[in-house]
């Protein structure tokens, strides 16, 4: 292959199969979009190991997309329930899924998310790797948190959400301020995110 991203394929001035997709749905010329894409305004998340996808673009110019937020956690630990969430989210056109899942068998679920969806799917690397590693947090290393990423890239994950700007010491500043509750990015509890 001649470029690892749409935007290196961009800017070589390859028209992709996934651009031709997205200038067409978007109803724009594929060499307009493929300009976005090459100066970074317009992003098409699609992992080549996402066989199942229908790519999309993102930014100048672009519809606005629907994202999903959903994924199995320690307060939802019901697999079919939230598999039920996505194929909700596909019925009504969604064009992104965030697989947030943070319990258990994260892999066996993403693996069949990405089999069955045509959405562009994320996911939040750090939250796997608790269950991926099965260690505390604070014991996680970099190592680790890498092979967690390139795990999720070979798994067929079209974009991944990286926290990076909460290191040991802003972690330790947390602590000493007296939160009454911990940091949480999620959203509500599953009863609350409704399943039906």
């Amino acid at each position: 292959m001649q470029y690892n991203t749409q935007m290196e394929a961009a800017k070589k001035g390859i028209l992709t199969e996934q651009m031709h997709i997205v200038a067409e749905k978007e109803h724009m010329p594929v060499e307009l979009l493929a300009e976005r894409v090459a100066a970074g305004s317009i992003a098409i998340p699609a992992n080549i190991n996402h066989a199942a996808l229908s790519p999309e673009g993102i930014g100048e110019g672009l519809r606005t997309k629907i994202n999903v937020n959903l994924g199995v956690s320690g307060d939802c630990a019901d697999y079919e329930q939230e598999f039920d969430k996505v194929k909700l989210s596909i019925a009504l056109q969604a064009e992104a899924i965030m697989d947030l899942s943070n319990f258990g068998k994260t892999n066996a679920f993403r693996e069949r998310l990405i089999e069955y969806a045509p959405a562009m799917i994320g996911t939040v690397p750090i939250y796997d790797a608790i269950g991926y590693f099965e260690k505390e947090l604070a014991s996680i290393t970099a190592e680790d948190f890498l092979e967690v990423v390139e795990s999720h890239a070979k798994q067929g994950v079209d974009f991944m959400t990286i926290h990076a700007g909460i290191t040991k010491n802003t972690i330790a500043k947390f602590k000493e301020s007296g939160r009454l509750t911990n940091i949480v990015s999620r959203g509500a509890p599953c009863s609350l995110r409704g399943s039906n």
